[in-house]
Protein backbone atom coordinates (compact mmCIF):
# COMPACT_ATOMS: atom_id res chain seq x y z
CA UNK A 1 0.00 0.00 0.00
CA UNK A 2 1.03 3.56 -0.70
CA UNK A 3 2.36 5.85 2.05
CA UNK A 4 0.19 8.98 1.77
CA UNK A 5 1.37 12.43 2.77
CA UNK A 6 -1.06 14.74 0.89
CA UNK A 7 -4.35 12.97 1.70
CA UNK A 8 -5.82 10.81 4.46
CA UNK A 9 -7.09 7.39 3.39
CA UNK A 10 -9.45 5.34 5.59
CA UNK A 11 -10.61 1.92 4.29
CA UNK A 12 -14.34 1.21 4.71
CA UNK A 13 -14.31 -2.58 4.24
CA UNK A 14 -11.96 -5.51 3.98
CA UNK A 15 -12.70 -6.06 0.30
CA UNK A 16 -12.40 -2.61 -1.29
CA UNK A 17 -13.27 1.05 -0.79
CA UNK A 18 -11.72 3.92 1.16
CA UNK A 19 -12.80 7.41 2.20
CA UNK A 20 -10.39 10.20 1.29
CA UNK A 21 -10.18 13.33 3.42
CA UNK A 22 -7.98 16.38 3.65
CA UNK A 23 -8.60 17.54 0.09
CA UNK A 24 -11.13 19.57 -1.91
CA UNK A 25 -11.28 18.07 -5.40
CA UNK A 26 -12.67 21.32 -6.84
CA UNK A 27 -9.32 23.02 -6.17
CA UNK A 28 -6.41 23.22 -8.61
CA UNK A 29 -4.54 20.31 -7.07
CA UNK A 30 -0.82 19.80 -7.59
CA UNK A 31 0.57 16.76 -9.39
CA UNK A 32 1.68 15.09 -6.14
CA UNK A 33 -1.84 15.21 -4.68
CA UNK A 34 -3.38 13.90 -7.91
CA UNK A 35 -0.77 11.14 -7.88
CA UNK A 36 -1.79 10.11 -4.36
CA UNK A 37 -5.47 10.10 -5.31
CA UNK A 38 -4.69 7.85 -8.27
CA UNK A 39 -2.62 5.60 -6.03
CA UNK A 40 -5.52 5.37 -3.58
CA UNK A 41 -7.82 4.37 -6.45
CA UNK A 42 -5.42 1.61 -7.49
CA UNK A 43 -4.98 0.46 -3.88
CA UNK A 44 -8.68 0.46 -2.95
CA UNK A 45 -10.51 0.23 -6.35
CA UNK A 46 -13.17 2.75 -5.31
CA UNK A 47 -12.59 5.91 -3.30
CA UNK A 48 -15.06 8.29 -1.66
CA UNK A 49 -14.99 11.96 -0.72
CA UNK A 50 -17.42 13.74 1.63
CA UNK A 51 -18.64 17.33 1.92
CA UNK A 52 -17.44 18.44 -1.51
CA UNK A 53 -18.68 21.44 -3.52
CA UNK A 54 -18.24 20.43 -7.15
CA UNK A 55 -19.76 22.64 -9.86
CA UNK A 56 -19.85 20.93 -13.23
CA UNK A 57 -16.88 22.87 -14.63
CA UNK A 58 -14.70 21.83 -11.67
CA UNK A 59 -16.05 18.28 -11.88
CA UNK A 60 -14.85 18.06 -15.48
CA UNK A 61 -11.53 19.72 -14.65
CA UNK A 62 -10.89 17.16 -11.88
CA UNK A 63 -11.85 14.31 -14.22
CA UNK A 64 -9.37 15.47 -16.86
CA UNK A 65 -6.51 15.10 -14.38
CA UNK A 66 -6.96 11.34 -14.84
CA UNK A 67 -7.63 11.16 -18.59
CA UNK A 68 -9.90 12.32 -21.38
CA UNK A 69 -13.62 12.53 -20.66
CA UNK A 70 -15.60 9.66 -22.17
CA UNK A 71 -18.76 10.61 -24.08
CA UNK A 72 -21.52 8.10 -23.33
CA UNK A 73 -23.28 7.31 -26.63
CA UNK A 74 -26.67 6.42 -25.15
CA UNK A 75 -27.09 9.61 -23.11
CA UNK A 76 -26.77 11.95 -26.10
CA UNK A 77 -30.28 13.44 -26.26
CA UNK A 78 -29.45 16.80 -27.84
CA UNK A 79 -28.07 18.46 -24.72
CA UNK A 80 -25.31 21.06 -25.05
CA UNK A 81 -22.99 19.42 -22.52
CA UNK A 82 -22.15 15.97 -23.88
CA UNK A 83 -19.52 15.24 -21.23
CA UNK A 84 -21.75 15.16 -18.15
CA UNK A 85 -24.54 12.68 -17.42
CA UNK A 86 -27.25 13.45 -14.86
CA UNK A 87 -28.83 10.43 -13.20
CA UNK A 88 -32.20 11.30 -11.71
CA UNK A 89 -34.63 9.22 -9.69
CA UNK A 90 -38.06 10.71 -8.94
CA UNK A 91 -41.00 9.42 -6.88
CA UNK A 92 -43.02 7.08 -9.06
CA UNK A 93 -40.05 5.65 -10.94
CA UNK A 94 -40.25 1.86 -10.99
CA UNK A 95 -36.66 1.45 -12.15
CA UNK A 96 -33.35 3.28 -11.79
CA UNK A 97 -30.24 3.33 -13.94
CA UNK A 98 -27.72 0.75 -12.82
CA UNK A 99 -29.93 -1.29 -10.49
CA UNK A 100 -28.24 -4.56 -11.53
CA UNK A 101 -24.59 -5.44 -11.07
CA UNK A 102 -22.44 -4.03 -13.86
CA UNK A 103 -19.30 -2.29 -14.99
CA UNK A 104 -20.02 0.80 -17.06
CA UNK A 105 -20.44 0.87 -20.83
CA UNK A 106 -18.58 -2.40 -21.45
CA UNK A 107 -20.11 -2.77 -24.92
CA UNK A 108 -17.53 -0.24 -26.16
CA UNK A 109 -14.37 -1.42 -27.91
CA UNK A 110 -12.45 0.39 -25.17
CA UNK A 111 -14.68 0.74 -22.08
CA UNK A 112 -14.09 3.71 -19.76
CA UNK A 113 -11.39 3.26 -17.14
CA UNK A 114 -13.44 4.89 -14.41
CA UNK A 115 -16.24 7.19 -13.36
CA UNK A 116 -16.66 10.06 -10.91
CA UNK A 117 -20.17 10.36 -9.46
CA UNK A 118 -21.19 13.43 -7.41
CA UNK A 119 -24.34 13.64 -5.29
CA UNK A 120 -26.45 16.76 -5.92
CA UNK A 121 -29.50 15.58 -3.95
CA UNK A 122 -29.90 12.45 -1.87
CA UNK A 123 -32.65 10.89 0.24
CA UNK A 124 -32.50 10.82 4.04
CA UNK A 125 -32.04 7.07 3.79
CA UNK A 126 -31.69 4.48 1.03
CA UNK A 127 -30.29 4.79 -2.45
CA UNK A 128 -26.91 3.36 -1.43
CA UNK A 129 -24.43 1.95 -3.94
CA UNK A 130 -22.71 -1.44 -3.67
CA UNK A 131 -19.29 -2.16 -5.18
CA UNK A 132 -17.62 -5.54 -5.79
CA UNK A 133 -13.92 -6.37 -6.12
CA UNK A 134 -13.32 -8.39 -9.28
CA UNK A 135 -9.73 -9.25 -8.38
CA UNK A 136 -11.01 -11.12 -5.34
CA UNK A 137 -13.78 -12.69 -7.39
CA UNK A 138 -11.20 -14.12 -9.80
CA UNK A 139 -8.77 -15.18 -7.06
CA UNK A 140 -11.53 -17.16 -5.31
CA UNK A 141 -12.25 -19.33 -8.37
CA UNK A 142 -10.94 -22.88 -8.46
CA UNK A 143 -7.82 -23.59 -10.49
CA UNK A 144 -9.93 -25.66 -12.89
CA UNK A 145 -12.36 -22.77 -13.51
CA UNK A 146 -9.49 -20.34 -13.99
CA UNK A 147 -7.93 -22.69 -16.56
CA UNK A 148 -11.26 -23.07 -18.40
CA UNK A 149 -11.81 -19.30 -18.58
CA UNK A 150 -8.27 -18.53 -19.73
CA UNK A 151 -8.48 -17.05 -23.23
CA UNK A 152 -12.31 -17.11 -23.39
CA UNK A 153 -13.97 -14.02 -24.85
CA UNK A 154 -17.42 -12.68 -23.94
CA UNK A 155 -19.72 -10.56 -26.09
CA UNK A 156 -20.99 -7.30 -24.58
CA UNK A 157 -23.97 -5.34 -25.94
CA UNK A 158 -26.15 -2.42 -24.83
CA UNK A 159 -29.30 -3.96 -26.28
CA UNK A 160 -30.85 -4.52 -22.81
CA UNK A 161 -30.43 -0.96 -21.56
CA UNK A 162 -30.93 1.36 -24.53
CA UNK A 163 -32.84 1.58 -27.78
CA UNK A 164 -36.61 1.38 -28.41
CA UNK A 165 -36.75 -2.38 -27.70
CA UNK A 166 -35.41 -1.98 -24.14
CA UNK A 167 -38.46 -0.15 -22.74
CA UNK A 168 -36.38 1.46 -19.99
CA UNK A 169 -37.52 5.05 -20.57
CA UNK A 170 -41.09 4.24 -19.55
CA UNK A 171 -39.90 3.17 -16.10
CA UNK A 172 -37.50 5.88 -15.00
CA UNK A 173 -36.55 9.55 -15.14
CA UNK A 174 -33.00 8.97 -16.45
CA UNK A 175 -33.63 8.76 -20.18
CA UNK A 176 -31.47 7.13 -22.86
CA UNK A 177 -31.56 7.05 -26.63
CA UNK A 178 -34.57 5.13 -27.96
CA UNK A 179 -34.89 6.67 -31.42
CA UNK A 180 -35.37 4.68 -34.61
CA UNK A 181 -31.77 5.38 -35.68
CA UNK A 182 -30.31 3.75 -32.57
CA UNK A 183 -28.30 0.61 -33.18
CA UNK A 184 -26.71 -1.68 -30.61
CA UNK A 185 -22.98 -1.50 -29.97
CA UNK A 186 -21.37 -4.93 -29.59
CA UNK A 187 -17.77 -5.85 -28.78
CA UNK A 188 -15.99 -8.79 -27.22
CA UNK A 189 -13.61 -8.72 -24.24
CA UNK A 190 -11.67 -11.40 -22.37
CA UNK A 191 -13.62 -12.90 -19.47
CA UNK A 192 -10.43 -12.54 -17.44
CA UNK A 193 -8.80 -9.13 -17.87
CA UNK A 194 -5.29 -8.15 -16.83
CA UNK A 195 -5.42 -4.68 -15.29
CA UNK A 196 -3.07 -2.39 -17.28
CA UNK A 197 -1.70 -0.64 -14.18
CA UNK A 198 -1.77 -3.21 -11.39
CA UNK A 199 -1.06 -6.26 -13.58
CA UNK A 200 -3.62 -8.25 -11.58
CA UNK A 201 -6.23 -10.57 -13.09
CA UNK A 202 -9.94 -9.87 -12.56
CA UNK A 203 -13.27 -11.06 -13.90
CA UNK A 204 -14.73 -8.88 -16.65
CA UNK A 205 -18.33 -9.98 -17.24
CA UNK A 206 -21.58 -8.52 -15.93
CA UNK A 207 -25.29 -9.30 -16.29
CA UNK A 208 -26.30 -5.97 -17.86
CA UNK A 209 -23.95 -5.98 -20.84
CA UNK A 210 -22.58 -9.52 -21.29
CA UNK A 211 -24.75 -11.59 -23.64
CA UNK A 212 -22.82 -14.82 -24.21
CA UNK A 213 -19.43 -16.46 -24.30
CA UNK A 214 -17.94 -16.19 -27.76
CA UNK A 215 -17.85 -19.44 -29.73
CA UNK A 216 -20.20 -21.30 -27.36
CA UNK A 217 -23.84 -22.22 -27.71
CA UNK A 218 -26.36 -20.67 -25.32
CA UNK A 219 -26.71 -24.06 -23.61
CA UNK A 220 -22.97 -24.05 -22.90
CA UNK A 221 -22.56 -20.35 -22.19
CA UNK A 222 -25.54 -19.58 -19.96
CA UNK A 223 -24.74 -21.79 -16.95
CA UNK A 224 -21.13 -20.58 -16.87
CA UNK A 225 -22.18 -16.92 -16.96
CA UNK A 226 -24.95 -17.50 -14.40
CA UNK A 227 -22.38 -19.01 -12.04
CA UNK A 228 -19.97 -16.10 -12.56
CA UNK A 229 -22.74 -13.52 -12.01
CA UNK A 230 -23.62 -15.13 -8.65
CA UNK A 231 -20.01 -15.59 -7.67
CA UNK A 232 -18.60 -12.16 -8.54
CA UNK A 233 -20.83 -10.25 -6.11
CA UNK A 234 -20.50 -12.49 -3.05
CA UNK A 235 -20.78 -10.36 0.13
CA UNK A 236 -17.15 -10.84 1.08
CA UNK A 237 -16.10 -9.15 -2.18
CA UNK A 238 -18.22 -6.03 -1.61
CA UNK A 239 -18.56 -2.70 0.17
CA UNK A 240 -21.59 -0.44 0.59
CA UNK A 241 -21.55 3.35 0.36
CA UNK A 242 -24.21 5.55 1.94
CA UNK A 243 -24.68 8.76 -0.01
CA UNK A 244 -25.04 12.25 1.40
CA UNK A 245 -25.30 15.49 -0.53
CA UNK A 246 -21.80 16.55 -1.57
CA UNK A 247 -20.39 13.02 -1.59
CA UNK A 248 -18.29 11.64 -4.45
CA UNK A 249 -17.58 8.07 -5.53
CA UNK A 250 -14.67 7.50 -7.92
CA UNK A 251 -14.34 3.89 -9.09
CA UNK A 252 -11.96 1.91 -11.27
CA UNK A 253 -14.25 0.45 -13.94
CA UNK A 254 -11.62 -2.10 -14.97
CA UNK A 255 -11.74 -4.16 -11.77
CA UNK A 256 -15.05 -3.42 -10.03
CA UNK A 257 -18.77 -3.90 -10.46
CA UNK A 258 -21.40 -1.66 -8.87
CA UNK A 259 -25.13 -1.57 -8.27
CA UNK A 260 -27.55 1.24 -7.35
CA UNK A 261 -29.99 0.03 -4.69
CA UNK A 262 -33.57 1.03 -5.51
CA UNK A 263 -35.06 0.83 -2.02
CA UNK A 264 -36.60 4.26 -1.29
CA UNK A 265 -39.45 4.74 -3.76
CA UNK A 266 -40.65 8.12 -2.43
CA UNK A 267 -37.37 10.01 -2.74
CA UNK A 268 -35.43 12.14 -5.17
CA UNK A 269 -31.87 11.08 -5.95
CA UNK A 270 -29.96 13.36 -8.32
CA UNK A 271 -26.39 12.59 -9.35
CA UNK A 272 -23.83 14.22 -11.67
CA UNK A 273 -21.39 11.89 -13.44
CA UNK A 274 -18.37 11.99 -15.67
CA UNK A 275 -16.52 9.01 -17.11
CA UNK A 276 -12.82 8.69 -17.92
CA UNK A 277 -11.84 7.23 -21.28
CA UNK A 278 -10.05 3.89 -21.23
Amino acid sequence: MTAYTRITVAPISGALGAEISGVSVADELDAETIGEIRAALLDHLVIFFRDQDLPVDRHKAFTRRFGDIFIHPNYQLGQEDKETVYLLRRPGDTSVAGENWHADTTMMETPPMGAILYALETPEFGGDTLFANQYRAYDALSDAMKAMLDGVQAAHSDIRIAGPQSGVNAKRSSQVRADADWRPTVNTHPVVQIHPESGRKGLFVNPIYTTHLDGMSDAESTPILDFLYRHQCRPEFTCRFRWKQGSIAFWDNRCTLHLAIHDNHDCVRHMQRTQIAG
